[in-house]
């Protein structure tokens, strides 16, 4: 089952006093970014993250679900309707991410 629009859309608007976040779309779902950290991603319209420190110290009894077949697990944020909350998440959780790598291009093959 896909991602409603609907669900990114209200996702976002609760994320829009921190700024910087963005989303991606990837397969019917939607990956949700901070300042250019991938954090998680809307499955099944449900809000997943990255099990961060932080983000466990925040939920320390949330579900860890899949976000699909063969994936790591992610926790499940319930507290989508606590706009608050989730503006403290986000960076908290986004600060333990590493910085994104940057792209390398790969040289073509040399002939002999």
């Amino acid at each position: 089952m896909a991602s409603s629009k609907e669900y990114l859309t209200f996702l976002l608007e609760q994320l829009s006093p921190l700024g910087g976040v963005s989303a991606r779309a990837m397969m019917g779902e939607y990956l949700i970014y901070y300042r250019g950290r991938l954090v998680g991603g809307i499955y099944d319209d449900r809000f997943l993250i990255k099990p961060t420190e932080a983000a466990l110290r925040a939920m320390p009894n949330a579900p860890r679900e899949l976000p699909y077949e063969g994936a790591k697990e992610l926790l499940l944020v319930e507290e989508v309707d606590d706009r608050d909350f989730l503006c403290r998440l986000i960076p908290a959780v986004a600060a333990e991410l590493p910085d994104k790598a940057p792209r390398t291009k790969t040289k073509p093959a040399q002939s002999r």
